[in-house]
């Protein structure tokens, strides 16, 4: 007797009309659970300290090249013409956009468990297609993508380089950690490619919202703007730098090795709640 199999049912039209769906099937494919949301939550301390050396890193590498440089002045990456003034790390611009980055790779270490985190992700998707701005924003895919990866592998460089966190606990956050960044990369491409057009709803009205603005609520942590341009691309001292093995791009990059008594019980289980069902801005 041939046993049948038995498959775990996806819509597809479902996933293309509705995020949260989407994010049900992202979370169960790479087995995203109460364990990543842990992980995130109490390591949430360690990655908020290598974000302004990351920010700083960051920017280094998009005024690298002329190509992703040239969409801080003409908002697109497709526009190839001459460009009278090219901008540096100090331009005031730059300094506004590095405000941004630091305020969402905070957020990514905030409650994945609430649909509100997804929603963002998407929107942060939406946002680089030329929608939800008062001054549109078109930047093709592949800069997006790698930009991501770059992200990425400077965060897992310095998590594993950690000499305090135990090697459980750095196997955790980099999992968890790289989880989100890639269903972010997803909330990305799906903005770009055409799977799934002949679901889409060519009269739904795109909400034009500030920067950070979610259902007309702030949802990013507020950040400081004298914090803008930090002295060092860490605010952690020098002497407790623990990243001494990083290669020459990361190696200023520090993080705090002193846990206080709290932040060294694990975090309380989470489960990963299923709202009411919400339209993405």
């Amino acid at each position: 007797m041939v046993r049948s199999r038995i498959f775990l049912h996806v819509d597809r039209e479902d996933l293309y009309t509705n995020l949260e769906a989407r994010i049900r099937y992202l979370h169960s494919f790479i087995d995203f659970s109460t364990r990543d949301i842990d992980a995130l939550i109490s390591g949430s301390k360690y990655i908020k300290a290598l974000i302004p050396a990351i920010v700083n890193i960051v920017y280094k590498k998009l005024l690298q090249y002329d190509i992703t440089a040239r969409a801080f002045t003409t908002r697109s990456t497709s526009y190839d013409g001459p460009i009278d003034d090219m901008i540096d790390e100090t331009s005031p611009q730059i300094l506004h956009r590095k405000l941004f980055l630091r305020a969402y790779l905070a957020k990514l270490c905030s409650d994945p468990s609430r649909m509100e985190f997804w929603e963002y992700l998407d929107k942060v998707g939406m946002m680089h297609v030329g929608l939800g701005r008062a001054h549109p924003l078109h930047i093709d895919y592949v800069h997006l993508g790698i930009c991501l990866a770059f992200i990425q592998d400077t965060m897992t460089e310095a998590i594993l380089s950690h000499p305090k966190l135990p090697l459980q606990r750095k196997i955790g956050l980099v999992k968890a950690l790289g989880k989100v960044i890639w269903i972010q990369n997803d909330l990305m491409a799906k903005w770009h490619v055409k799977d799934g057009d002949e679901f889409m709803d060519s009269e739904k009205e795109v909400v034009v919202e500030k920067e950070g603005y979610l259902h007309g609520e702030n949802i990013l942590d507020e950040v400081d703007e004298a914090e803008a341009e930090p002295s060092s691309p860490s605010r952690i001292p020098r002497p407790t730098c623990p990243f001494t093995g990083l290669s020459k791009d990361t190696s200023e990059l520090g993080v705090a090795t002193d846990q206080t008594h709290d932040e060294r019980k694990p975090a309380s289980p989470t489960a990963t709640r299923t709202p009411e069902k919400t339209t993405s801005g």
